[in-house]
């Protein structure tokens, strides 16, 4: 076995919350006695965002990092990037690193998109020839030629993250350390950055890669850690780790209540959506499903005047925004009549071979005359990974869509 190019040991970050700031000059003077003592301050609390991690990377491994929002990931990063200290342990690097964090950083508003490229390019590690070489290149990939000698603070929030990206992407780093680089830009470009991100691995880099596009996180990766609560609770194959980490979590199906939620004035609002909830029988009740379910939906609406009928749309989005399914209920039949107060309608997506991976769902109400309400993001659910012995071959497919269809053999000669 080779030497580790990523080895972390026994590693723990500790942050104080709390109130820190004095009233006055003499609580100031007590909480510097109080110091002096060893005496913890009353306010104070202590938050391990890691406790204990260990793990190894070999030289041109593809590792993904999991887990929930505040498990820990970003701020294992940021120690491997060294832009942060741990409390204890030790996270030792050996080669060159590059790292996409916090994307723009080093960017200033008042210089051009040219002028950026060359000071961010020194930021991360380039020389002026190396981002001479690999100018035209970055320039292409960021899709920015026409304003390259604009300032960027004129420059859209897209074409900021694009071309800061496009920078750190095209460095020859030994080690490349990402976190959710899927986030950057529209879906088009995300695509791009995936893309990019392969061929770093398949050149031999090692990456260190952050997501919680799940789909990617399998076929991108060759093993996968998982963490939780700042603790490294699992690791092995990407398919392994997310399939436990799907059925991890347990507890009731959670209602959804949308009355508080903001709408847009241009809505009459005389039926709105009032609540939702998913009817699937999912383990624990929560919002996963298997592979190629059929959503089916419980939603509870607020109807302020009688209408004879209503139309209902129904809208499902990836991660980055795409949508990838549609419907309204006109399309068979619209249901009705609806009297003023409460009604409950359960709507049956139909089965849907999605990916694995975060989807959202859009609702809308619609009378004859007028949009009555219409909620982005209404809900969130999971699409559990599928296994080969489901599906032979489906842990090698891509595709946001797995389709089974028939291949028959016609001719032969």
């Amino acid at each position: 076995m080779s030497r580790p190019i990523i080895e972390v040991r026994n590693l723990s970050k500790k942050y104080h919350l709390g109130a820190i700031g004095a009233t006055s000059l003499r609580e100031e003077f007590s909480r510097y006695w109080d110091r002096l003592r060893g005496v913890p301050h009353p306010d104070k609390q202590d938050f391990w965002a890691l406790r204990d991690v260990s793990f190894e990377v070999h030289p041109g491994e593809v590792v993904g990092v999991i887990g929930r929002n505040g498990a820990g990931k970003s701020t294992l990063l940021k120690i491997l990037s060294r832009i942060t200290e741990p409390t204890s342990g030790s996270a030792t690097l050996r080669g060159r690193v590059a790292s996409l964090l916090e994307v723009g950083t080093g960017f200033h508003p008042e210089l051009t998109g040219r002028e950026n490229v060359f000071l961010n390019g020194a930021i991360l590690g380039m020389t002026r020839a190396e981002v001479k070489r690999k100018f035209d290149e970055i320039v292409a990939f960021a899709e920015v030629e026409q304003f390259i000698d604009t300032p960027v603070k004129r420059y859209s929030s897209g074409m900021y993250v694009r071309l800061a990206f496009a920078v750190a992407a095209h460095l020859d780093p030994e080690i490349l350390i990402v976190d959710e680089v899927l986030a950057v830009g529209d879906a088009q470009f995300q695509q791009k950055c995936l893309a990019q991100m392969r061929e770093e691995a398949e050149s031999g880099r090692t990456v260190l890669f952050v997501s919680h596009q799940f789909n990617a996180m399998v076929q991108f990766c060759q093993r996968c850690i998982r963490l939780h609560e700042g603790r490294l609770v699992d690791e092995g194959s990407p398919i392994s780790v997310v399939t436990r980490y799907f059925s991890s979590n347990t507890g009731q199906t959670p209602v959804v209540d949308l009355t508080l939620r903001p709408r847009a004035h241009a809505y009459r609002g005389q039926a709105r959506l009032a609540s939702v909830r998913l009817l699937n029988p999912v383990e624990g009740g929560n919002w996963k499903l298997p592979f190629a379910s059929a959503p089916r939906l419980e939603i509870e609406l607020e109807i302020v005047s009688a209408f004879v009928a209503l139309e209902f749309s129904y809208c499902v989005v990836d991660g980055g925004g795409q949508e990838v399914l549609s419907s309204v209920s006109s399309w068979s039949s619209n249901p009705g009549p609806f009297p003023a107060g409460r009604a409950c309608l359960r709507l049956t997506s139909p089965a849907i071979n999605l990916s694995p991976g975060i989807y959202h769902f859009h609702l809308g109400v619609r009378s004859a005359t007028a949009v009555e309400d219409y909620l982005n993001n209404v809900g969130s659910f999971e699409i559990m990974p599928i296994h080969d012995s489901q599906w032979p071959g489906a842990e090698r497919m891509s595709g946001l869509v797995r389709q089974k269809a028939a291949f028959d053999l016609v001719a032969k000669s």
